[in-house]
């Protein structure tokens, strides 16, 4: 079935669409316009959603707005937003009358033509997923990048050609409904603790991730960090073939380090791809990245089209992003490290001890692991946001912390955070902003951070 199909199989049902943001309105309208009766909902009200509440209504759907967006769902079919949990009462209730219950991405994967390759994972993702798709467009395929980045793609299915590649990124969200398909190649990049708010635990977060791999096919391909226990578990339950990636351990099939070569091994046979010296990103974690992504491509892509593309790819906006350089000093946007495991990485990246700001909103992650990290690795924190006590707490705490060691300081305001950064900074010195907490807490999410943050650097004299 094709998505035109499709929107003809619901020309004589009722559909509610929850969730007017980026990722659903391209769907509402898609809907509006084939004559199906819609019901948009959500939870901001008519002016904050702006001139969307009008053009919709233009369009000819009703809207249902405020805090009571979901009261009386149930229409033949209801779009869940990826960010909604789907075991809230109305949806539940909806399910007991009859309601179909999707989202714009389990229908992408139901009408989709082409083959899809999707990436998961803790960190990593975006640069994981905009690596593959880069790669494959280097050598020379028609690529559709979307899921969590790019735009959403299910209103163009029908343009897309069996030879084409979808390369997604899909989140624990995305994949905790996902229980009757799975893309064609799979990455797991890493598992660690997140978004512990809004998951029911640690294993309810896993069990989603493994969506991702779980309804493949035996032709199909999933790719495991090897290095990682619970990913590590996770490729032994695989259904089709496997590969793993590891900086610690040579894997008979799929991508390893020994020493600064990266190496690909297949079916008994190995050949070296490229060294790290290759890879313009910093950090070993993005030499992770990499050997994630030729296992995901290793059929499709040359060794020389990785290579060429290593030496110049410099990287996705607000990950270890060099913003700019005042009297020496280097200042760095990492807002996607959204969780302690991910600061870990971009304070790993660098061969100095950094000054790092530090906090946000509160995921009930714990950061017992990102204390000695900040020991060994920050010479000054400055924290700011909803979580600064609890890191603060797990410096201080930590193995090897002595007072002064590093120097913490607060502040309730993001602007004096940065402030007080680039005061205590001299010639050689690193600020990196790298949270370890999502950005709710005043920010609409990690971009609008990263974006403030570089608008505060480039202010300061």
């Amino acid at each position: 079935m094709n998505f035109s199909a499709y929107l003809d199989s619901l020309k004589n049902k009722t559909v509610a669409v929850i969730g007017i943001g980026v990722s659903n309105r391209p769907l509402i309208e898609a809907l509006l316009k084939a004559g199906i009766s819609v019901v948009a909902c959500d939870r901001k009200d008519r002016a904050g959603l702006g001139e969307d509440a009008q053009r919709l209504e233009a369009m000819g759907a009703r809207l249902q707005l405020g805090d009571n967006y979901l009261q009386g769902l149930d229409q033949d079919v209801i779009f869940r937003t990826p960010g909604m949990r789907p075991d809230v009462p109305a949806l539940l209730a909806a399910a007991e009358k009859g309601s179909i219950i999707t989202s714009e991405m389990e229908v992408f994967f139901e009408v989709c033509p082409c083959p899809i390759i999707a990436v998961t994972g803790s960190d990593g993702k975006t640069t994981t997923t905009t690596i593959i798709a880069e790669l494959l467009r280097h050598a020379g395929r028609t690529v559709h990048l979307g899921g969590n980045i790019g735009h959403p793609l299910l209103v163009e299915t029908d343009d897309m050609k069996p030879t084409d590649i979808a390369v997604l990124e899909l989140s624990s969200f995305q994949l905790l409904t996902m229980k009757t398909k799975s893309p064609h190649i799979a990455i797991i990049t890493n598992l660690a603790p997140n978004h512990l708010d809004v998951h029911t635990g640690m294993d309810e977060y896993v069990a989603a991730k493994e969506n991702i791999f779980l309804h493949q096919t035996e032709n199909d391909l999933a790719v495991f960090n090897a290095d990682n226990s619970i990913t590590r578990a996770q490729s032994e339950r695989a259904v089709g073939a496997v590969r793993l990636f590891s900086r610690e351990e040579e894997p008979e099939e799929g991508v390893f380090l020994r020493g600064d070569a990266i190496i690909a091994r297949k079916n008994g046979e190995e050949r070296q791809v490229m060294t790290r010296a290759d890879i313009r990103l910093p950090g070993i974690h993005n030499v992770e990245n990499y050997m994630a992504a030729i296992a995901a491509v290793d059929d499709m892509v040359s060794d020389d089209v990785i290579r060429s593309f290593a030496k110049e790819f410099g990287g996705v906006e607000h990950r270890i992003e060099l913003v700019r350089t005042l009297r020496g000093v280097r200042y760095y946007n990492d807002s996607i490290a959204t969780s302690p495991t991910r600061a870990i990485a971009g304070l790993r990246a660098f061969p100095q001890k950094v000054i790092m700001i530090a906090g946000g909103y509160d995921k009930h992650i714990p950061f017992d692991v990102l204390g000695p990290e900040i020991v060994e690795h920050v010479k000054m924190l400055v924290l700011c946001g909803a979580t600064a006590d609890k890191i603060r707490a797990a410096v201080v705490n930590a193995d090897g912390y002595q007072d002064g060691l590093p120097v913490i300081l607060e502040t309730d305001d993001f602007r004096e955070a940065v402030e007080l950064a680039s005061s205590f900074a001299s010639e050689g010195d690193v600020v990196t902003l790298s949270p370890a907490c999502a950005a709710f807490d005043r920010f609409r999410n990690f971009m609008e951070r990263g974006k403030v943050f570089k608008s505060i650097v480039h202010e300061l004299k």
